[in-house]
């Protein structure tokens, strides 16, 4: 399935009208099934599948490493793309376990959460650190707009990177919390425990939530974070850095990411 669509449209400019093409993204219902169980339904771009599977499996919790999911199939269908997933027995017990707790309770609707205790969850310790300039932070953003493909021709989508060294890991997707997702899992094939997280959106409590779960140092985001957000990367102990707009940035929490001008 492809990511973009291309349709007719009339577009007003300049006090004069004309037909045009338009690239448009697509975005698809993706029902995650693990074990045979349905889980969740997300609205995503369709690319890198396999990513948002492990990367959703890791930072939601479901599982702890990336050998306790051991397959995925993808398959189509008329109303959108189900992943199949095989976690182990002892994760897919857990996961039981969890939706046994949530039956039939009325809740927030935070995260299928039953409590705002439950919605509010523990943030995990981030375990290292990374030392870098400000201006490494702007190269690395510059390099991330470059590579913003599926932005590129549809302006609609956002877009989560690591950074390290001169290097570049990114990942799409519609919703912001998907494209971190898919960047967590991707991330599982390589080296990244250098690297910091850069973000087209703004840094919410999710985010930072998805951060700590992947052990990342340090966020920066080209937007504002939430009050929220600052407090969960104090508690974390992640370096928050919110309006990375070209030589500009405003540091709201200094934790294990260390810069220097």
């Amino acid at each position: 399935m492809k990511p973009t669509h291309t349709l007719r449209a009339r577009r007003f400019e300049a006090g004069s009208v004309r037909e045009t093409e338009e690239c448009v993204a697509d975005e698809v219902a993706v029902a995650l099934i693990y074990n045979g169980v349905s889980h969740a339904v997300m609205m995503a771009s369709p690319q890198d599948l396999e990513d948002f599977a492990l990367g959703f499996s890791l930072t939601e919790g479901i599982i702890d490493a990336a050998h306790e999911l051991s397959d995925i199939e993808i398959s189509e269908t008329a109303q959108g793309i189900c992943l199949d997933l095989q976690i182990t027995e002892r994760r897919m017990q857990a996961l039981r376990e969890r939706r046994r707790a949530l039956t039939g309770r009325t809740g927030c609707g935070l995260c299928g959460a039953e409590s705002l205790d439950q919605a509010i969850r523990p943030i995990a310790q981030v375990s290292r650190s990374v030392t870098l300039r400000a201006a490494d932070i702007q190269q690395g953003f510059a390099a991330m707009q470059a590579q913003q493909a599926l932005n590129h021709a549809t302006g609609a989508v956002h877009a989560a990177a690591l950074w390290q060294d001169g290097a570049l890991l990114l990942r799409e997707d519609i919703g912001r919390h998907n494209a971190l997702d898919k960047l967590v899992g991707a991330m599982q094939r390589g080296d990244w425990s250098r690297s910091v997280l850069l973000l087209t959106s703004r840094a919410s409590y999710e985010m930072l939530h998805k951060a700590a779960s992947a052990n990342i140092p340090l966020v920066a985001a080209i937007s504002a974070p939430s009050a929220k957000a600052v407090a969960l990367a104090q508690d974390a102990g992640i370096t928050l850095i919110g309006f990375a707009r070209g030589a500009a940035m405003t540091i709201y929490h200094a934790g294990a990411g260390q810069v220097s001008a």
